[in-house]
């Protein structure tokens, strides 16, 4: 695994059409982590990343394509991450490859996957031939955006975060205003992004204010979501708590990382409108 600096990220490529696996270009979560004085070892949340491929195709064995939407989930507890464009080089690479059915590439992308990120990625590929509807739908929650708020801070700052009154609730809260920057090309990264938890009630302005201020912060989709998650532990204290951010896709990909305090709570599987 090597610097991100020497990815494919922001760089004139060449894309190779023929299985590749060694297009991967993994990153260590380790030092976006220990920014936030987290460790793989002692991680305070559960949870994965779940990508959705929507550009990949290969051949089958009488040289017909196949094309079909992948959905990827890439484990908090692994080692590294995979940069997206390496990713996507990736993909490419299975256009004009031949296989003898959807199984054998669906095992083969976990097995390339699991090696490249350190641990279990699951796979479920949809042919499109099969008839497979996504329908568009939204995040479930109270919508925070409308809230006449004045903001002047667009680098994250926990301070904005804190909680409204003391009386414990279980509510979920939305916003569509979070944006962030890639860590290499300064491209920006739209989402929208869920707040559920259980506790003393946030305050829904600070709470607002605090996703915005990432507006001009610089990192990836996965550690934008890890930071959200341990800032809104250490300002707001709440006793359940997941963040679950879902960003628009580019180059035929999108990543939804979700965090949470609960081991056996999952992601809702929904593609919004901007997806």
């Amino acid at each position: 695994m090597s610097h991100v600096s020497n990815s494919p990220l922001g760089q004139q490529t060449q894309y190779v059409s023929v299985y590749t696996p060694e297009l991967l270009f993994p990153i260590p979560r380790a030092a976006s982590r220990e920014s936030l004085l987290l460790s793989n070892d002692t991680l305070p949340f559960y949870g994965l990343d779940l990508w959705t491929g929507y550009e990949l195709s290969w051949l089958d064995e009488r040289g017909k394509p196949i094309v079909a939407i992948a959905e990827f989930g890439i484990p908090c507890t692994s080692h590294a991450i995979v940069e997206s464009k390496s990713f996507k080089l990736y993909l490419n690479s299975f256009n004009q490859t031949r296989f003898p059915g959807v199984k054998e590439v669906c095992a083969l992308l976990e097995k390339d996957l699991s090696a490249a990120v350190g641990d279990t990625v699951r796979v479920s590929l949809k042919p499109l031939s099969e008839g497979v509807v996504c329908d568009v739908s939204s995040l479930d929650g109270l919508c925070l955006d409308d809230l006449p708020v004045t903001i002047d801070t667009y680098h994250p700052s926990p301070d904005l975060l804190h909680v409204h009154t003391e009386t414990h609730v279980s509510e979920t809260l939305v916003s569509h205003l979070l944006k962030s920057n890639c860590p290499v090309t300064g491209q920006p990264d739209w989402a929208s992004v869920q707040v559920r938890y259980t506790g003393a009630q946030i305050d829904h302005e600070g709470l607002l204010r605090y996703i915005v201020s990432f507006r001009e912060h610089q990192d990836f989709h996965e550690h934008c979501v890890e930071r959200m998650f341990v800032d809104i532990v250490a300002r707001c204290q709440p006793q359940r708590l997941s963040v679950y951010a879902r960003y628009t896709r580019r180059g035929g990909l999108d990543i939804n990382p979700f965090r949470t305090t609960e081991p056996t709570e999952l992601p809702a599987s929904v593609r919004l409108v901007r997806q």
